[in-house]
């Protein structure tokens, strides 16, 4: 498996030579059309789109309407193209899929239990997410796993609770996503919002955040507006110089009312067009981009991330607001809270805070400790014994 900026410099010299550049969507759910519909509007005649999944009919249906859609607002440009027959549950399927289409991006945007956001029913009983994660991790190891055989060298970004399911693979030895979408990036608008009122800022792109957390911070602090006792890392500047603004007031303005179906997937799907965004300009801009992202680079949590593309190669790093070491003790904090003690050796280690609410609220026992071998066992554990009961 290349590095990451071994894999974006593959990139540009596609992008400055003039190819295609082809963008593989794995799975055409409510985020994987929110994202095709966002990129078709850049109407980028460079973009080759492929959603990959099971059903080519009902796939080729959502492609239909978003490109009748996309030609009324006069802004289809590029080319989509449906792959079918893919099983995401077969690797061998997976990795005939990729060497097809030789995609430049993944994006795994599939789901194990379609149709359902599990916060609704964790959040409610259990005030932690992370006891899902053997579902988020199943279908994204097999797309991992399809593309280390298929030598692949696509720039990678997953969909589902990234802050742990991309540490998992790493820790066990296998290749992971590049990337991870969603979480922090649906705190920062809120944030700028608020700011931009509070100081009577006109433009929310002048308003600069550097943000770490995990994922229960996202969830927490959007629901309730709080911390939850958590010390968190956060930077609010404008015009290059540091916002005198109480945090937890800025916290505290999160809370904004939003909706709790399927239209939620929008933000979701907008981190995801933001990383591929943020990539293709800075390579053809030749600036520097901060994104947030959870799991990157492997690391547990979520981060502040710089895609530099000012010198002759493009290159990315953490952003150089704090600490490495920093930014990786908040995220431990922050993910302890939402049932995740630690991600090593290939295990998935639960805190026993979580064992017994579980335990407690649905009559469940679940190991302490998940192997990747182990997670679908734990998984089919999961739907049958806490999802269908409460449903």
């Amino acid at each position: 498996m290349k590095t990451l900026n071994e894999k974006l410099n593959l990139l540009k010299r596609k992008i400055d030579g003039d190819e295609k550049i082809t963008i593989a969507i794995f799975g055409l759910g409510s985020v994987g059309c929110y994202l095709l519909d966002y990129l078709v509007s850049l109407a980028d005649p460079q973009l080759k789109l492929v959603v990959v999944g099971r059903n080519a009919e009902k796939m080729q249906q959502d492609v239909n309407i978003i490109r009748t859609a996309a030609t009324i607002r006069r802004q289809m440009r590029g080319e989509i193209v449906v792959e079918g027959g893919c099983d995401f549950k077969d690797v061998v399927s997976i990795e005939t899929a990729l060497r097809k289409i030789q995609p430049d991006f993944i994006v795994n945007s599939s789901r194990l239990y379609a149709g359902l956001k599990y916060g609704t029913i964790s959040w409610s009983n259990l005030r932690a997410y992370g006891i899902w994660s053997p579902m988020s991790v199943l279908l994204g190891k097999n797309i991992m796993e399809a593309y280390g055989k298929a030598d692949c060298n696509a720039i990678s970004i997953n969909t589902s609770y990234s802050d742990a399911v991309i540490p998992w693979l790493k820790s066990a030895g296998m290749p992971y996503f590049d990337f991870g979408s969603g979480n922090l990036n649906h705190l920062i608008p809120r944030m700028k919002f608020f700011v931009a009122e509070k100081f009577g800022i006109e433009n929310l792109n002048d308003i600069d955040i550097t943000l770490v957390a995990s994922h229960f911070h996202d969830v927490v602090i959007s629901k309730e507006g709080h911390t939850e006792g958590v010390k968190l890392l956060l930077s609010i500047k404008y015009q290059g110089k540091e916002l005198d603004i109480n945090h937890d007031e800025v916290y505290r303005a999160c809370g904004i009312p939003m909706p709790t179906d399927q239209k939620r997937n929008m933000m979701n799907a907008s981190s995801n067009f933001d990383i591929i965004y943020s990539i293709l300009s800075a390579i053809r801009e030749k600036k520097a981009i901060k994104i947030h992202t959870p799991g990157v680079d492997g690391h547990i949590g979520g981060y502040p991330f710089i895609v530099d593309g000012t010198g002759d190669d493009i290159k990315g790093y953490m952003a150089p607001n704090y600490p490495l070491e920093e930014m990786e003790q908040v995220n431990r904090n922050s993910i302890y809270c939402d049932g995740i003690e630690n991600v090593v050796d290939g295990c998935l280690v639960y805190t026993d805070e979580l064992l017994k609410k579980v335990k407690e609220c649905f009559d469940v026992v679940i190991p302490k400790t998940v192997t990747l071998d182990e997670a679908e066992k734990v998984a089919n554990l999961l739907i049958q014994y806490v999802i269908k009961p409460n449903i």
